[in-house]
């Protein structure tokens, strides 16, 4: 019998309080018979945490045997509930934030 292996990445645990909790119980790496059922795993999670994650395909290059990453996107909700006029607003960089960028270069 196969296992589907998935790594939960810091993204996932930022976003959804339920993963923080998972992975300080169980640890970052979770075991799984296929996709489909760690796709259920990550949408129950969403619904308990109040904030989405979901499963991605491991990088071609992951050396660390993981078959895909549990993430979450860190901000999305603030835009996500935000009306379009808000969210456009919230997108513009503004003048301060340009000035400060020329000295990161």
């Amino acid at each position: 019998m196969t296992e589907y292996v998935v790594d939960i990445k810091p993204s996932a645990r930022r976003t959804n309080g339920a993963v923080g909790s998972l992975v300080n119980r169980r640890g970052a790496r979770c075991r799984f018979e296929a996709r489909e059922d760690a796709e259920r795993w990550a949408e129950g999670l969403s619904v308990e945490g109040d904030a989405r994650v979901w499963i991605r395909r491991a990088n071609p290059d992951d050396s660390t045997g993981a078959d895909a990453y549990l993430i979450g996107r860190h901000g999305e909700r603030e835009l996500e509930w935000a009306p379009d006029k808000r969210r456009r607003r919230l997108r513009q960089v503004t003048a301060e934030q340009q000035h400060i960028a020329r000295f990161r270069r």
